[in-house]
């Protein structure tokens, strides 16, 4: 057997909520709301204020903050501004707010790495970081996160998730432009409440199938995530950096072969250069390489589809794992049905556009239990991690629930190198 499942799984969780900016859409909705605010006395203010805390204050970690910030952006839009007291400032933010469960139409695609933290551990315990596509209302796609420990019998420990959702806080860059920012975190603010919510027009109705990998660069220790920013018509490809998963930079890739979906690093550099997976043709698999991280110009098709079950296409499931033998890379395969399913090949450690083995069938196959779902008959991830002699494989199953599998690297590697290209 190449691979086994883990007990351990989750599903999409509705309860997990954030505040967003309403947006009134017309202006004399602000207006009216402007004008109730200014007519209420403290007395009134504090009634309203203290019903409308009851029913929301408990489920937000930031909810006066968040009142008071769309506020300020509702006043920005109205000449002349309103002068509001504090009271009436949060009654008129209040207006201008809702509530967004990040995961109540799906949770799916995960990608894993190993935490920026590894202190406190045994030995043969590792500590990772699983990023998740989470999808709400209007079909807008966010990143989430949850973290835990992966011990030596290969069981998992998720850290304690608490009832907060908080969406990351945007910095304009000075001299930037609508598709560079950040996001920053507050540090007291837990990795797993952490979500990352569209800000770029260009990825308005979504961030989708974040690849992560931790990259090393000499001496620089860096996460990087490739994602396919959706605005309801065009996709681009986009890239987020970070350290320490409190600081991140989201940023455009550049070049002429960044038009596709499916991008992702390779873990260090390959002769020198910077490589990246990549999907050809919306069809298959290829091999990008760069002197810059950001701008990719040059490709090379590598895998295509040939057997009956990937005929509709193939394509990269996150960033490959290095062995001696030569490259670990995951893929997945579409077949008759839409179904999907996942497989491994093995690519030359020095030269990467060679295919040195293809695995003779799929890894990992939809059970009869995994199959229902948002978008059913799909068994899907967007990376995986190395644990010792072994492999953790995070999956989604039709696009509502999460899963793990695990492969051991030399039995994988052995079976592989029986198999033909």
């Amino acid at each position: 057997m190449l691979i086994q499942r883990l007990p351990q799984h989750f599903d999409a969780d509705p309860k997990k909520v954030i505040l967003l900016y309403l947006d009134p859409g017309q202006s004399d909705r602000l207006t009216r709301f402007a004008a109730f605010a200014e007519k209420l006395s403290d007395e009134q203010a504090d009634r309203l204020l203290e019903h409308t805390a009851s029913l929301f204050e408990h489920r937000h970690r930031r909810y006066h903050e968040l009142l008071l910030a769309h506020a300020a952006i509702g006043k920005k839009a109205m000449s002349p501004a309103p002068v509001l007291t504090a009271k009436q400032e949060l009654v008129f933010g209040s207006y201008l707010t809702k509530e967004y469960s990040v995961e109540a139409a799906a949770l799916f695609n995960p990608s894993i790495v190993p935490h920026p933290d590894q202190s406190g551990l045994a030995a043969d315990e590792t500590r990772f970081v699983l990023t998740l596509r989470s999808v709400g209302e209007g079909h807008i796609s966010s990143i989430g996160f949850m973290e835990g420990v992966i011990d030596a019998q290969n069981k998992i420990t998720f850290t304690p998730q608490g009832p907060w959702r908080t969406a990351g806080t945007k910095v304009n860059i000075p001299g930037g432009d609508d598709d560079h920012y950040d996001i920053v975190f507050d540090d007291s603010i837990p990795l797993s409440e952490r979500v990352i919510f569209p800000q770029a027009s260009s990825e308005s109705m979504g961030m989708e199938d974040l690849r992560m990998v931790r990259v090393v660069d000499g001496d620089v220790i860096r996460y990087l995530g490739t994602y396919t920013a959706y605005n309801g018509r065009n996709i681009r490809s986009k890239m987020l950096e970070t350290t320490d998963f409190k600081h991140f930079h989201i940023r455009d890739l550049k070049g002429s072969e960044v038009d596709n979906k499916g991008m992702a690093y390779f873990p260090r550099k390959v002769d020198g250069q910077y490589t990246m997976l990549s999907r050809q043709g919306g069809e298959a698999c290829g091999i990008m390489q760069s002197n810059d991280y950001m701008t990719w110009n040059k490709k090379q098709a590598h895998q295509k589809p040939f057997r009956d079950f990937e005929l509709v296409q193939i394509g990269n499931c996150g960033s490959p794992i290095e062995t001696p033998e030569g490259w670990l890379m995951l893929t997945h395969h579409v077949g008759p049905m839409r179904r999907y399913t996942l497989g491994v090949s093995l690519l030359d450690l020095e030269q990467p556009q060679i295919i040195r083995a293809i695995l003779d069938k799929p890894l990992l196959e939809p059970l009869e239990s995994e199959r229902e779902g948002y978008v059913p008959n799909v068994l899907y991830t967007c990376g995986w991690m190395q644990h010792g002699s072994s492999i953790l494989i995070p999956y989604a199953m039709s696009d509502v629930a999460v899963g793990f599998a695990m492969a051991d690297i030399k039995n994988l590697v052995d079976h592989l190198l029986t198999c033909q290209v």
